[in-house]
């Protein structure tokens, strides 16, 4: 009889059998444990600038090595990245994986110096689905004397965020929204997003995103919970508030009216010093 698995990197906390995927696609069982499939695996590898990611306050004007891979520990229906946080088709994008060690990628950060480069940031897909591979290479990369940043939805386990914590320069968090249904529609933790804010924010430079949404992300009162929230933690803490586009399975929705975009913004700098749009 074949041992059953359970995961420990998200909330998900996945229970499988052997061969089994956990709900990110991305980890699978062997052997009464759950391993990661993508361990050294990217699919997209990019020198960035780091206003891109978007950090307005870490490093402004340069660039950053910028890393992804496969699947997501979230499954939103406007994903803006959803060919590879979710593809329909994952055995011919799989195709597409090429290997990069943690020694190869910080040999190419560090060559990349010359042109700007700070570091590496893990982006693109949800990165810390696959976090050992994050793990050590953000090491590699600090005995190097990189930079190192996430891109992520927070959505990791405090056995593994007290992990990072120490290795990880900045974080840009994405707040899907300020409610918990919100979270359930989307497959994720709210309180698991706020932990990892909160306690990044005490040790790491960090900048959150929230992608304006039509019915889940744009009520000024959610915004007002929200902003509040966040300057509660520290109030020079940078919002980056982005319009949302017809993606993915809302491709029927209309964008973010700007007006709306505005008016969240205003509301946002009532708590907040720095609030920013984007996508506009």
């Amino acid at each position: 009889m074949s041992k059953v698995a359970t995961c420990h990197v998200c909330p998900h906390r996945c229970q499988r059998n052997d061969g089994q995927r956990g709900f990110c696609l991305s980890r699978i069982a062997d052997d009464g444990v759950m391993r990661p499939l993508y361990y050294g695996k990217i699919i997209s590898l990019a020198l960035d600038p780091i206003e891109k990611k978007p950090f307005y306050h870490f490093l402004p004007g340069s660039a950053i090595l910028s890393v992804g891979s496969l699947g997501c520990s979230m499954n939103c229906a406007f994903c803006q990245n959803h060919q590879i946080a979710r593809p329909s088709d994952l055995s011919s994008i799989e195709k597409m994986l090429e290997d990069r060690s943690p020694e190869s990628l910080v040999k190419t950060a560090a060559q990349l110096r010359s042109n700007g480069n700070i570091g590496i940031a893990f982006t693109y897909n949800e990165p810390l689905i696959n976090v050992e591979y994050v793990i050590d290479t953000f090491i590699l990369a600090k005995e190097a004397e990189l930079k190192t940043a996430l891109v992520t939805n927070g959505q990791v386990t405090d056995e593994w965020l007290e992990r990072l914590l120490p290795l990880v320069d900045a974080w840009n968090i994405d707040l899907k929204c300020f409610h918990h249904e919100g979270y359930r529609r989307l497959q994720g933790d709210f309180e698991t997003t706020k932990n990892t804010i909160e306690k990044a924010s005490r040790l790491s430079h960090v900048e959150v995103t929230t992608l304006i949404v039509p019915g889940l992300s744009d009520s000024e009162t959610d915004m007002e919970n929200e902003a509040s929230w966040l300057a509660s933690l520290r109030p020079n803490i940078p919002l980056h508030l982005s319009r949302f586009f017809p993606m993915h399975r809302m491709k029927d929705e209309g964008l973010t009216p700007k007006a709306l975009l505005y008016g969240l913004q205003a509301v946002a700098k009532k708590h907040l010093r720095h609030v920013y749009l984007g996508n506009v």
